[in-house]
């Protein structure tokens, strides 16, 4: 099968920017085994592959994304014509709900934290007509329900989302896998994105790059009806679920972006460390990562676990070149900032404190958002990029590839930026809609 990322990007192998990914071998490598564990596994697992495609297809198209809409909807269309249509009408339908928000673009969300609460960014929420309920059946709406949550509203993500998945009839390993697919898109698309806005971009002209949409709409702070709607429908979703879905009433949750102090618990189950199957326990790559409640989580689909664990350490632990350990810690912390997902963004800018020895610098973007200025010209450039890719849709382009060059970054330093923003949209997802942070007290 042909690379699924450079045929989206329109790389051809061989080209100059292919020999750059190559220098991320196992990431490259990985990037496609992810597409084959969650698009084309030998045992769907309990998610068909109809489920799979049109989830897929609904999620291209929400992230703006053309060619790979196209390319879902064919493999949909392969599998039941009359889903793919009425997958078509659904995404027509969301995207108009888009198209009315174009003042300010995606990620929306509502902080449960009231000291962010300046930070709210409401936005269009999905709904299904009844047509096509009967046409795709309650399980696959629910799932293209979360896919729109996931693609578009993350920090949005509560427990009562789950509990909707299970009173629709998917299970816990359908959740996971679910969210892994959905997450991996977010990362799959939007590197396509970056590479290929790489592949055209001319010479660096020292035109500044354009800044962010803005963030805050006039009613910023309140969710909308449908919005409304669905947190209605969670709660009586959680109530009929009952203890398969944990909501902590009890949990300390953090109140801002900070550097480390923070923990992680998981709304549905995780397998029990002593549960785990060999396949389970060598998808964790790293053995002690059987005490970790998240990949003990992830487990639930292990092929997936697996090649998501080592695109990732090629990514940010291959160092024989490229760009500087601080600034692709700085690429995570920035899209997870912009995200809302606190505890990503606690890790990593922790790591790039450690790598920088800037403490005060990185503690700027924690504080002041992603449109604060950090005062490096490389460092803010690498923001300024993964933020233009973490919008939804991406507003990633030549413009910020000029301002990438200008800052003195090769073009192999730029594709480990683009790597590590895409990345942590697909991180960041699984974080925020599989569970949620917890203020640890010091010493746990």
């Amino acid at each position: 099968m042909p690379d699924i990322i450079n045929a989206l990007a329109g790389i051809t192998a061989g080209d100059p920017l292919d020999q750059l990914r190559d220098h991320r071998a196992q990431a490259k490598e990985n990037a496609q085994l992810s597409f084959e564990a969650l698009l084309e596994p030998e045992d769907p697992r309990g998610v068909s592959y109809r489920e799979r495609y049109a989830v897929a297809a609904f999620t291209a198209g929400l992230l703006g994304s053309d060619s790979a809409e196209e390319f879902y909807r064919d493999l949909l269309r392969d599998e039941d014509e009359a889903a793919s249509w009425s997958v078509a009408e659904l995404l027509d339908e969301a995207v108009l709900a888009l198209d009315s928000h174009t003042e300010v673009r995606g990620p929306y969300g509502i902080f449960e934290s009231a000291a962010l609460s300046a930070e709210n960014v409401p936005g269009p929420w999905f709904t299904a007509d009844a047509q096509s309920q009967e046409t795709l059946g309650a399980r696959l709406i629910a799932g293209l329900e979360f896919a729109h949550l996931l693609a578009l509203h993350p920090r949005d993500s509560r427990p009562a989302h789950l509990a909707l998945l299970l009173e629709a009839g998917w299970d816990e390993d359908g959740i996971v896998t679910l969210a892994q697919l959905v997450s991996f898109l977010n990362f799959q698309i939007r590197i396509s994105t970056g590479l290929a806005a790489l592949a055209h971009a001319p010479a660096a002209t020292g035109a500044p790059a354009p800044g962010s949409l803005p963030r805050e709409p006039e009613g910023a702070g309140t969710a909308d009806q449908d919005g409304a709607a669905a947190s209605a429908r969670g709660v009586d979703a959680l109530a009929a679920v009952g203890d398969r879905v944990n909501t902590y009433p009890d949990l300390k949750r953090p109140e801002l972006f900070q550097q480390s102090g923070l923990g992680w618990v998981p709304w549905i189950a995780p397998v029990a460390e002593a549960d785990l199957t060999e396949i389970q326990r060598e998808a964790l790559i790293e053995a002690g990562r059987a005490k970790n409640p998240y990949f003990r989580l992830l487990a639930r689909d292990p092929a997936a676990l697996r090649a998501r664990t080592l695109t990732d350490l090629d990514i940010f632990f291959n160092t024989t070149d490229g760009l500087g350990r601080a600034e692709r810690e700085l690429a995570a912390t920035a899209a997870s900032r912009l995200n809302g997902c606190l505890f990503c963004a606690s890790i990593h800018s922790d790591r790039a404190t450690e790598e920088s020895g800037r403490r005060d610098t990185v503690q700027v973007l924690l504080d002041e958002g992603v449109d604060g200025r950090l005062g490096d010209p490389v460092w803010d450039a690498v923001v300024e990029a993964s933020v233009a890719l973490t919008l939804t849709p991406q507003s990633f382009g030549p413009a910020q590839v000029s301002s990438l060059r200008e800052a003195g970054l090769e073009d192999g330093d730029i594709v480990d930026a683009l790597n590590c923003a895409a990345f942590f949209n697909w991180a960041n997802r699984l974080m925020l809609s599989l569970g949620e942070p917890e203020q640890l007290t010091p010493g746990k």
